[in-house]
């Protein structure tokens, strides 16, 4: 296939991950006011699983053809992009605010998830890795993990779902005048559609060049996979933010990287054991760093600044120049 076709899947996808972000927020607003449902839970939920649907199809498509480094990596590259450069530039077009949920339950939530997941896996993959080259698969998330993160995630979106009930008992959030409930509907739809094939498209484009540079599978999936499925994340949380919606902005952020590790890397492991090697034991303890990070900034002023957001852009951008150099 002419190479020139590769670009031109990259163009399209960035239009349609736009398009689809921007109707997608419109809808998924309306109907969180509409409801009495906080945005922020519409974010930790609706929002961030449209918006995952591309790490999703990725990584289940991945563990089914036994691509076992892809599925990991772009777990682990998504939520590393997700915390740190789509929080960071949201937090340099304006200062976001952040929930009080967010620093009590949903992020350190998050963090211990994958401080759980390090445990689970870190330990096989270091009793194995002596001797062995970074990128040498060494350890295993097997079958026992996925049920593990899949039980966990059900149990979390039932204590959201009761949580949103409760403050829809209260009348916390009011609601205001805005799209048909129809037409709000058909507008998520179109919006999932159109983010779901703009990531793949995207993805597609990225991966294709990118193998003709002779990229190793774990960089790829840390890189170039994860920037590509996570543009919907971004352009989503960038759409949210400029409308203002700050709350729908910081929970799709967080509530996708929650979903990415029990949901997706659940899922995968469940269908086929997912190997493991140093490479991306050292990437989920990068992740774990990013989200003691976005605690301690979203806990110490209520909100990520703007120069907070700048550092969390250079972490993320020193994490990228590391993989790259690393052998």
């Amino acid at each position: 296939m002419p190479y020139l076709f590769y670009p031109a899947a990259l163009i399209f996808g960035f239009i349609a991950l736009i398009v689809g972000a921007n109707i997608f927020v419109d809808g998924s607003s309306f109907i969180a006011k509409k409801l009495r449902i906080p945005p922020l839970i519409v974010g930790l939920t609706i929002v961030a699983l449209g918006t995952s649907a591309p790490e999703l199809a990725v990584s289940i498509t991945s563990a089914a053809q036994g691509a076992n480094e892809l599925t990991y990596s772009n777990v682990i590259g998504s939520n590393i992009f997700n915390l740190l450069a789509v929080l960071g530039v949201c937090a340099l077009i304006s200062p976001v605010p952040v929930e009080k949920a967010v620093t009590k339950r949903d992020l350190p939530f998050f963090i211990a998830v994958c401080i759980a997941l390090l445990l689970a896996v870190g330990g096989t993959v270091l009793f194995s890795a002596s001797g062995k080259r970074m990128y040498e698969i060494v350890g295993y998330a097997n079958r026992l993990v996925g049920a593990f993160l899949l039980v966990g995630f059900i149990l979390y979106t039932l204590f959201l779902i009761r949580d949103a009930k409760k403050l829809k008992q209260e009348g916390e959030v009011k609601v205001k005048s805005g799209l048909s409930l129809p037409k709000s509907i058909i507008f998520i739809l179109a919006g999932v559609a159109l983010i779901v094939g703009g990531g793949q498209a995207v993805v597609y484009g990225a991966r294709k060049l990118a193998s003709s540079f002779g990229i190793s599978e774990t960089i790829i999936g840390l890189t170039v996979v994860a920037i590509g499925t996570s543009l919907p994340e971004l352009v989503t949380s960038i759409v949210a933010a400029l409308k203002g919606e700050t709350e729908l902005a910081v929970g799709n952020a967080v509530g996708s990287s929650i979903l990415n590790i029990m949901l997706i890397l659940g899922i995968s492991s469940l269908i086929r054991p997912i190997g493991v090697n140093l490479a991306s034991i050292f990437d989920t303890l990068v992740m774990i760093a990013a989200g003691v990070l976005t605690l301690i900034f979203a806990f110490t002023a209520k909100r990520i600044r703007r120069a907070e957001g700048a550092l969390m852009l250079v972490f993320y951008i020193a994490t990228i120049v590391f993989a790259f150099a690393r052998k």
